[in-house]
């Protein structure tokens, strides 16, 4: 068995009222880290973690919260920064000569709110403890889409994207303080969300991944685990895709 490191240590998951945030604070409370989570919404019973009614896009809530943390436990030492949303519509849609729908304004801002500026405000808030504390590490949520595209998702698809670009400019900034930065990459979950869709689209999320299968979300749980863990000490600035060998055109 790989030693982790992790026991002991505090979490904070964003995000974490359900789906792949709530198994990835369940999956750091088994290795025995202690876990808060952030959200707008709690999770169905506390699974052995802390939870903090927050949005994460609200500089004044993330640092109360990250303040709490911090005089309840002493220290950060690992944010995963999952929280996201969907809003998806194309840039326009044109039928029989005429435009018959567009990406509003508020489609556009909202998942760029919460996607990318929640990661920005949530990583401020955590750094300087962990630069005092001279180690840390920061994961962030991106998406095989914010790799490739994908159609109807211009907003969700920019955030993701942006997400990698900090990740490796925060990765540059951050390395000298021993605070690790990476980004995970899911491909088609298995989410409460995801679940919900008519069979047939789910027969394609299938069928575009190579495995023949969706992800669960504990496979996203378990790829931030990893990269937390002292087994992943020199993995730092990279996008790690947990897919299932999605690729262009498949």
């Amino acid at each position: 068995m790989i030693e982790t490191g992790l026991a002991g240590k505090a979490v904070v998951v964003t995000g974490g009222a359900a789906g792949i945030g709530l198994a990835t604070a369940r999956r750091f409370a088994e290795e025995g880290c202690r876990v808060s989570v952030w959200d707008v919404n709690p999770p169905d019973g506390t699974d052995g973690f802390d939870f903090q009614k927050v949005d994460v896009t609200s500089s004044p809530a993330v640092e109360a919260a990250a303040q709490a943390v911090l005089e309840r436990w002493g220290a950060i030492d690992v944010l995963v920064n999952n929280a996201g949303i969907l809003r998806d519509a194309q840039l326009v849609r044109f039928r029989d000569g005429a435009v018959t729908g567009l990406l509003s304004d508020e489609q556009f801002d909202a998942v760029i709110q919460v996607n990318l500026r929640g990661v920005f405000v949530c990583t401020r808030a955590v750094v300087p403890s962990m630069m005092a504390a001279r180690s840390g590490v920061i994961l962030n949520a991106s998406s095989v889409v914010g790799l490739y595209g994908n159609f109807g998702q211009t907003n969700y698809v920019a955030s993701k994207a942006a997400v990698i670009g900090m990740t490796q400019t925060w990765a540059r900034e951050l390395g000298k303080f021993g605070i690790r930065v990476n980004a995970v990459a899911p491909g088609f979950i298995a989410t409460e969300m995801v679940r919900s869709m008519p069979e047939k689209v789910l027969d394609g999320m299938r069928g575009h991944t190579p495995l023949g299968r969706m992800g669960e979300p504990e496979d996203i749980a378990n790829a931030y685990l990893w990269l937390a863990s002292k087994a992943a000490s020199f993995v730092h600035g990279t996008v790690l895709s947990v897919d299932g060998g999605i690729v262009v055109g498949t």
